[in-house]
């Protein structure tokens, strides 16, 4: 129970019992006044005074509330009957003109208050605020990294918070619109207090968000309009295996050996002799100097990887494990292999093409050649030698 409350019959008694309203009974601030934007206040602009739930009165206003017992901080009620909307709010300065109140522009958009509207301003008391529920009205809230310490330095700006209102604050340069959905405690007036208090805030999703949609699991084409979207299609039908296909791409296929053997070649440039030739074309020699209008820090293009798998382009949470799996020899396997290296390779009998059975003295007699006797020589006067 507020033993100052005057809108609570218990309280009212209570202080009559204790002798607090001695003289003149205790009345409660009531005025009607003529509602602005509070950037169009008297002084100094102070826009940021816009994000924020707190209003300026006339003095007159700070001399009638000070001959009553109210409730500090003081807490303001903000009603317009004509539409049958109301608010709260708390006094930051008393230096409007008579007759005026001057409110942040949100706050007239709640009340659905045009400029020079009247509104009816009376004293309150609101309960320490524990928990408030906030909706986002637009997506780009998202966009806020940390959405906490922003609100933290927004709500300086506020003395109450209502249900119902749409307060908007800035940040970065761009103003954020929030609706309060709930407040706690709950209590007839709807309203609860800022000042001074620990505060569970709890988010709803923002007005226009859409949660974004499971995969199936399966890979089936996106529907596009116009072609093919941008970055090419994911996943076509089939199997990863041929939408990527994986024949071409795979460390042993034909294409990537070829790339291998390109790329690990060391000796594809021209070759040149020691000992040219007269008339042969020399290579130029480059001067050593530089010329001018040419840069002599040439950038080396890096070559182009032909072998090995290419990039692949896979959807969100899919995973590819293309290549070939290669087992663990075991000991069986590698006696195995011994025992194979170990067998002749060439044991066959040999063939001849006529068909023919070789003799065993055809291959000797014809691998020699016939001997030449020598010739006898033969003297000029006819004798023997």
């Amino acid at each position: 129970m507020n033993a100052f409350d005057p809108d609570d019959p218990a309280a009212m008694a209570f202080m009559a019992r204790s002798g607090m309203m001695r003289g003149q009974p205790m009345r409660r601030f009531d005025e009607y006044f003529r509602c602005y934007p509070i950037i169009m206040a008297p002084g100094a602009e102070r826009p940021d005074l816009n994000y924020g739930s707190k209003i300026f009165l006339p003095p007159s206003a700070l001399q009638k509330i000070s001959q009553m017992h109210v409730q500090w901080p003081l807490m303001m009620e903000l009603v317009n009957g004509e539409k049958g909307r109301q608010t709260h709010a708390g006094v930051l300065e008393f230096v409007a003109e008579e007759g005026r109140a001057y409110i942040p522009q949100w706050m007239m958009q709640t009340l659905q208050l045009d400029v020079g509207d009247m509104i009816q301003i009376k004293t309150t008391s609101l309960e320490l605020a524990k928990m408030v529920k906030l909706q986002p009205q637009s997506t780009n809230f998202l966009d806020i990294s940390d959405p906490k310490a922003v609100l933290e330095k927004a709500f300086r700006n506020f003395a109450t918070l209502t249900k119902g209102d749409v307060f908007n604050f800035e940040y970065n340069d761009e103003v954020y619109d929030v609706a309060v959905l709930e407040v706690k405690p709950e209590t007839d007036k709807m309203g609860v207090c800022m000042i001074e208090t620990d505060v569970s805030v709890e988010f709803a999703p923002p007005v226009g968000y859409v949660e974004p949609q499971k995969g199936s699991g399966t890979s089936t084409p996106r529907s596009t309009k116009g072609g093919i979207p941008a970055g090419g299609l994911m996943h076509p039908q089939g199997t990863m295996a041929q939408s990527i296909n994986y024949d071409s791409i795979a460390p042993n296929a034909t294409a990537a050996a070829a790339g291998a053997r390109a790329v690990s070649s060391h000796f594809i440039s021209e070759g040149h002799k020691l000992n040219a030739k007269k008339g042969a074309k020399a290579p130029t020699p480059k001067p050593t100097t530089p010329v001018a209008g040419t840069s002599t820090n040439t950038v080396p293009v890096p070559r182009r990887r032909k072998n090995g798998p290419m990039p692949l382009r896979l959807p969100p949470n899919k995973l590819f494990f293309g290549y070939e799996v290669k087992p663990l020899k075991t000991d069986a396997d590698k006696e195995e292999e011994q025992e194979n290296a170990n067998r002749p390779h060439f044991a066959g009998q040999g063939q001849t093409l006529r068909g023919a059975v070789k003799r065993k003295g055809d291959s000797e007699d014809k691998g020699k050649a016939p001997e030449k006797k020598p010739s006898e020589g033969r003297r000029l006067d006819g004798r023997k030698t």
